[in-house]
């Protein structure tokens, strides 16, 4: 068995799963494919790919020069670049990883933090031999409002007044 990892910019994949009892031959791409041709040469041959969320995208004109491939695999469960109908046509098995909303959540505070607290800034001052440069915003008895809560917006409020 073949499989092809793809766009694994930070080249991690290998350390997040083990991949051994697999006993497959595994290949890990990197960098991203320039369109459609590039994904159809470089994937000739390979039974499984693993793709990142929107990353890849996967047509029909791609599945149908895929005759190989017999499973996708996509990191989270909603992916819009996989045409799931053109896949199913060419019997290719679409499933997808579990996903954790932390992360996600945890990178948004961080976000929130740093614009709050002009974090760029003083971070480039601090590498540069200066100081602070300014104040923050303090947050306390701020009001944070969350538009389309989906279910991800529920485990930000945690941490923030609900209002409305």
């Amino acid at each position: 068995m073949k499989i092809a990892i793809l766009d694994d910019y930070q080249n991690v994949a290998l350390q997040c799963a083990d991949w051994e009892p697999l006993g497959a031959e595994i290949e890990v791409f990197t960098e991203p494919f320039a369109g459609p041709d590039e994904v159809v040469k470089r994937l000739a041959g390979f039974d499984v790919v693993v793709a990142m969320r929107e990353r890849t995208p996967f047509p029909a004109a791609v599945f149908d020069r895929l005759p190989d491939l017999k499973l996708l695999v996509s990191t989270g469960r909603r992916n819009a670049a996989i045409d799931l109908d053109a896949a199913k046509r060419r019997g290719v098995v679409v499933s997808a990883t579990g996903a954790l909303a932390s992360p996600t959540v945890e990178h948004t505070w961080a976000l929130i933090l740093a614009g709050a607290r002009n974090l760029p800034v003083e971070f480039r001052s601090m590498r540069e031999g200066g100081w602070q440069v300014g104040l923050g915003m303090a947050l306390r008895d701020k009001t944070l409002g969350l538009l389309g809560l989906g279910r991800l917006g529920p485990r930000s409020r945690g941490s923030a007044r609900r209002s409305g």
